[in-house]
């Protein structure tokens, strides 16, 4: 009997809606009891804690107003938080999305440690970003790493199959200060001058 195939389902772009059903406080509506939105750690949890923020731009330099952010992260001893859960000090998941008036995303959370690879290698501190927004129909990975980690990202494995180096800038957050806490900031460029490496997972 033969195999019959079964059409490909049509993909649709993120678009402005994605805010109304995942970034609930970004679209002007009132969170649910249980959301995975921009606080990663509670003021108790252990570790660094730090903000992050930037802006996402399009191929013409413009403002992307309306993407969506997921971020998964090891704790500061290197280790991925299994399941999510509102009540735990620390959780590895989080979302935020660009406001529709500045189009800027912020994150609050701890620094990452050192996570190896597969092959027991350490790697740089970073967290994996995926990228959702109108225009894109399969979302797009990256990571972020930081500017103050000069010698960690300099041996980290996946940041030296960057073979320019000036590309590996691209996925650097650079070290600054909101309203006195330690920041990063990380802007995205979708396409374009200095547009950012992306992963093809």
């Amino acid at each position: 009997m033969p195999i019959e195939l079964l059409p490909e389902t049509p993909s649709q772009t993120a678009g402005p809606y994605v805010h109304i059903g995942l970034a609930l406080s970004a679209a002007g509506n009132p969170p649910r009891p249980e959301e995975i939105w921009n606080e990663m750690a509670k003021p108790d949890a252990p570790g660094e804690h730090i903000v992050l923020l930037g802006n996402v731009y399009d191929g013409n330099g413009h403002l992307v107003r309306d993407s969506f952010l997921e971020l998964w992260q090891a704790n500061h001893e290197g280790r991925y938080d299994e399941g999510f859960d509102s009540e735990k000090a620390f959780n590895s998941f989080g979302r935020t999305a660009t406001t529709f008036d500045a189009g800027e995303w912020t994150l609050n959370t701890i620094k990452p440690g050192v996570v190896n690879n597969a092959a027991g290698v350490p790697m740089a501190p970073h967290i994996n970003v995926t990228l959702f927004a109108r225009g894109i129909n399969i979302h797009l990975q990256t990571r972020l790493y930081f500017s103050d980690e000069p010698e960690a990202n300099a041996k980290c494995p996946v940041l030296n199959l960057i073979e320019q180096p000036q590309r590996r800038e691209t996925l650097i957050a650079q070290r600054c200060e909101v309203n006195g806490k330690p920041a990063y900031r990380f802007d995205i460029y979708i396409q374009g001058v200095g547009e950012t490496v992306f992963f093809d997972f």
